[in-house]
């Protein structure tokens, strides 16, 4: 049987759930600027306060929304990246928010992440190549905050955490955000033409190497200040939805993908350790994760053993397997990978899409029955969209890169 990401026919339905995906979104951008957090009808959540790194992924999905041609995505990007420009803004000292109160008011507890202002760098990078008013000294004011706050040099990574005014950087460290941040910042070389950005996110990938031939492919994701790892961080709450418990099943499948695309991103200049290590990521992921308890999906997490520990199944990680699946058939032509992709776009389209109210189920029980317990409601449509995308553009550019370019493959 063919791959399906050859057949034009797998391609029109890839592109009709991109669209359908986009039509949930659609009340998404709030009059005050900035995105809601999505209930399971797609209606914002007002309870849940306006958060930046859900406002920041609203702003890139619904950018790659107008860069496709896609209808209403301009005014819902335009509405979301008025948040970043404004309310979520911190004009005092520089910097986003982590979120506003229902209330209204910066959660300053919170403090500033990583995390979030990657988003911003890749909301940013994707609205400027989409045209989007405003974006491009967004872009700018990002990247000045995000090398001086968060980049670390000399090390080759960035911090995680710190305090709203910038005084205390938080001790610990994470490959959570390190990822995003690998994102997005092959997102902001792809938009400003600067390979220094590249050649960051090479340094945080030589990171993931070592880490994965260390551990046998299944990566540590918390760290103190000296990156020494902290396997046992989070033991009494293994299903944080930031910082769980042992290895997280969807980061090794997402890390997958990201060193094969920084592999294409570099060229002649990338290291030959990127994709080894990623068909050792992709490979420990599947065995530890996938139907590890007599159902289809994957586990959310395992202790450091393989055994599961959090065996709900979460969306994202069948979105970041696809992704992974796909790639690494184009990388290395193995039919496996192409038969790996079609069993689980089966299983999307069983149990995680949701025909009748829309959007992806985000989270499922050990029996893929509806849960809540760590993602109520279907907050945003970033790892779903880009599921749609992937198999439809070459590795090497970003999506909005590739969308801009007309690299989409209908």
């Amino acid at each position: 049987m063919r791959p399906w990401q050859t057949l034009p026919t797998h391609r029109s339905w890839l592109d009709d759930e991109c669209r359908r995906l986009l039509g949930f979104g659609r009340h998404a951008a709030l009059a005050d600027g900035g995105a809601a957090y999505l209930d399971d009808d797609g209606i914002p959540d007002l309870s849940r306060g306006v958060q930046t790194w859900i406002t920041a992924r609203t702003v890139h999905v619904y950018s790659l929304g107008a860069l496709l041609g896609v209808p209403g995505s301009t005014e819902i990007a335009a509405g979301a990246l008025a948040g970043l420009t404004g309310v979520l803004r911190d004009a005092e000292s520089g910097g986003w928010h982590h979120a506003l109160t229902e209330q209204g008011a910066p959660d300053v507890g919170a403090g500033k992440s990583c995390y979030d202002h990657a988003f911003v760098l890749l909301a940013s990078s994707s609205a400027t190549l989409a045209g989007i008013p405003g974006a491009r000294d967004l872009l700018g004011e990002a990247t000045g905050v995000f090398l001086e706050r968060f980049w670390d040099d000399k090390a080759g990574r960035c911090v995680d955490e710190w305090d709203t005014s910038w005084s205390v950087m938080d001790p610990y460290r994470g490959l959570n955000a390190n990822m995003h941040a690998v994102e997005a910042m092959l997102a902001v070389a792809d938009c400003l033409g600067d390979d220094a950005w590249r050649d960051r996110a090479a340094r945080i990938c030589e990171l993931v190497v070592a880490l994965a031939e260390e551990n046998d492919g299944r990566l540590p994701e918390h760290f103190d200040a000296d990156w020494t790892p902290q396997p046992e961080l989070n033991r009494d709450r293994p299903d944080d939805p930031f910082k769980p418990y042992g290895a997280t099943i969807g980061h090794g499948l997402e890390w997958a993908r990201l060193l094969l695309q920084t592999e294409a991103s570099l060229g002649e200049r990338a290291s030959s350790s990127l994709a080894p290590t990623a068909s050792l990521l992709f490979d420990r992921a599947v065995e530890d994760g996938w139907a590890r308890d007599g159902a289809p999906g994957f586990v959310y997490t395992t202790d450091w053993d393989g055994s599961p520990v959090v065996r709900d199944r979460m969306h994202w990680v069948a979105a970041e397997a696809i992704g992974a699946a796909d790639a690494l058939h184009r990388r290395t032509g193995e039919a496996r990978f192409a038969d790996l992709y079609a069993a689980w776009w089966d299983y999307v389209a069983t149990y995680l899409m949701d025909v009748d109210r829309g959007s992806w189920r985000h989270q499922l029980d050990e029996f893929n029955s509806p849960a809540d317990g760590v993602w109520p409601g279907k907050p945003d449509l970033y790892h779903a969209v880009q599921a749609t995308l992937l198999p439809r553009v070459p590795l090497g550019p970003s999506l909005a890169r590739a969308a801009r370019d007309g690299l989409v493959v209908a």
